[in-house]
């Protein structure tokens, strides 16, 4: 049995959820988030408790049971205390600022790239380095950091580049010099 998928998922205060036809829908202060399970785990809602279990014992609906509950707790949690990713830049005159809604980013190249969030997924900038991105959908604000990140990866050798906050940049030696 999945170690993941047999713990109950607790609905916290101020959080409705519904559940139709294998879709769940959550409802809180940071907006509504709904996500399909698949056929093959059912869903039931006990109390202020969420249980899923599987259909049948077949490979695939065990592969799937913990996947399916972690994806409705990202749900609950979601739409309670919302998700964010914060993003740091490094490198001499690579900065960003906000323009509306969308970001700014001046990485080194000849011209600037604009970066616009897809919808229930903001961003902030503070003190020109610091990016930080924010919603209540977990895989649109790691999917909007990750694209923010690609722009200008950081690279081995100076270190320049956007990168997640407190990530870890293993550096290389650069050319030996002649003697």
């Amino acid at each position: 049995m999945s170690r993941i998928g047999k713990l109950p998922v607790e609905i916290p205060q101020g959080v409705e959820v519904k559940v139709e036809n294998n879709v769940v829908t959550a409802k809180g202060p940071k907006g509504t988030e709904s996500v399909t399970i698949r056929p093959e785990i059912e869903v039931k809602i006990d109390g202020n408790q969420i249980i899923l279990t599987r259909i049948n014992d077949d490979r695939k609906s065990r592969s799937l049971h913990g996947l399916s509950r972690t994806l409705v707790q990202n749900v609950v949690a979601g739409v309670k205390d919302g998700f964010e990713k914060k993003l740091e830049i490094q490198g001499v005159g690579y900065r960003a600022q906000m323009q509306g809604t969308a970001i700014n980013l001046q990485l080194g190249y000849s011209h600037p790239i604009v970066v616009e969030p897809p919808q229930g997924v903001t961003i902030a900038v503070e003190a020109n380095t610091k990016i930080t991105v924010s919603g209540s959908n977990k895989q649109a604000v790691g999917d909007t950091a990750a694209l923010i990140r690609s722009k200008r990866a950081p690279e081995v050798y100076k270190g320049k580049g956007v990168r997640y906050e407190g990530e870890f940049v293993r550096r290389k030696a650069g050319k030996a010099g002649k003697k």
